[in-house]
């Protein structure tokens, strides 16, 4: 693939990932669950490996457990926390991962809870006058609200929800998988009951993420069986993916400063070239072009709708990767989009930027698009 800017869906593999994990593909294979030397190096390895993961967050090690993703995450503090506590009331926003939307859903069609949906600003922004008075009304509750939105790059404020659980002795789970790893996170004192991560959204292996769950909590597994993670989560661990995801989060921390700066001004390069490109119409989804309200490495643009197909599969023809949902030849934008007051008619990209793309690659995206615009024009003088 010639140019990637799809880093919000993934992202590549750290070379220091690939050379801190080769040694568990190789020789030290041993079941971390067995009493031989063999297991018990891969049993510290895993280990270590959360006790790094620990200390990055503020949290204690006995409060991190090893997953297979943010969505395992999700759904283990979720139905968890409404079995474990009888909760009846969950408050979320329409602009959550489906991860959160559809697990909810379950519950709710299983009668097991009601859903209140906080209001959004016109930019996807939570209204936090709103929350308080739902949490007034509901005040024993679970409050599932992400850290920064996987479309629109919105962070929301934490801290102060992190203050309204406290105050009104409602449950907080926050997803941090668009944030872990590009902005600094403490659990320490902050509110936060569960907060979840993947490790490829920050350089780390697929298929292995990881929960912080409050030691003052104690809730039932999904996934029974051989007692692994102190009984919370059955199942041989994935030596492989946590090495590989505590390495990822430890040179994410690290590299932090310049690697964010780095971002931030690709993304106000990408909209000063935008600006000069000729196109017309052009608009910002959510916060996504505030540097200061959004996630570093995400711009969400609406472009106008081409009359002759997709600027994402058009850009995907050329070598270049990006995401969008388009409301276009009257397909439904996604959820997020839907839920904000945003232009109809246009097709929405998302591009997600990394460490290492480069200021070159962003002259040549907006090169091809203004070229696929351009084609649009010629073909509509040439079909009147």
């Amino acid at each position: 693939m010639e140019i990637y800017l799809d880093n919000a869906a993934t992202t590549a593999l750290h070379p220091e990932v690939i050379e801190a994990i080769l040694p568990f593909l190789t020789t030290h294979y041993g079941n971390p669950s067995s009493s031989h030397g063999a297991g018990q190096k891969v049993k510290e390895a895993v280990q270590h490996a959360r006790h790094i993961v620990a200390g990055l967050i503020g949290a204690s090690d006995d409060e991190i457990y090893f997953t297979a993703g943010a969505t395992e995450g999700i759904n283990l503090a979720i139905t968890g926390t409404i079995q474990a506590y009888e909760l009846s009331h969950v408050i979320t926003s329409r602009i959550e991962h489906k991860a959160v939307l559809q697990t909810l859903k379950h519950h709710e069609k299983e009668g097991d809870i009601e859903t209140s949906f906080v209001k959004l600003d016109e930019r996807g922004n939570i209204d936090l006058y709103h929350l308080e008075n739902l949490l007034r009304a509901n005040p024993r509750t679970l409050i599932a609200l992400m850290h920064g939105n996987n479309e629109i790059g919105n962070i929301t404020d934490i801290h102060a929800i992190g203050i309204l659980a406290s105050r009104y002795d409602a449950v907080f789970l926050t997803d941090t998988t668009q944030t872990l790893g590009k902005v600094r996170l403490d659990v320490n004192n902050s509110g936060i009951d569960f907060l979840v991560g993947s490790a490829h959204k920050f350089h780390g292996p697929k298929g292995v993420g990881f929960i912080y769950i409050d030691k003052k909590h104690r809730i039932k597994p999904l996934i029974y069986g051989g007692g692994q993670e102190r009984g919370q989560r059955g199942g041989t661990e994935n030596v492989i993916g946590i090495v590989g995801l505590a390495k990822a989060l430890e040179v994410a921390y690290r590299d932090l400063d310049v690697s964010q700066t780095k971002i931030c001004k690709l993304k106000q390069y990408l909209v000063s070239k935008l600006a000069i490109s000729g196109i017309e119409g052009i608009c910002y989804n959510g916060e996504s072009k505030s540097i200061e309200n959004s996630v570093p490495n995400v711009l969400n643009v609406s472009f106008p709708c081409l009359a002759t197909g997709s600027i994402v599969k058009s850009l995907d023809q050329v070598g270049i990767a990006v995401s969008g949902g388009s409301a276009c030849s009257g397909a439904a934008a996604s959820h997020v989009i839907q839920a904000l007051a945003c232009e109809p008619g246009k097709e929405n990209v998302r591009f997600s930027f990394s460490k290492f793309n480069t200021f070159d690659e962003l002259d040549r995206v907006v090169d091809a698009v203004t070229r696929i615009y351009e084609s649009e024009q010629l073909l509509t003088i040439s079909t009147t």
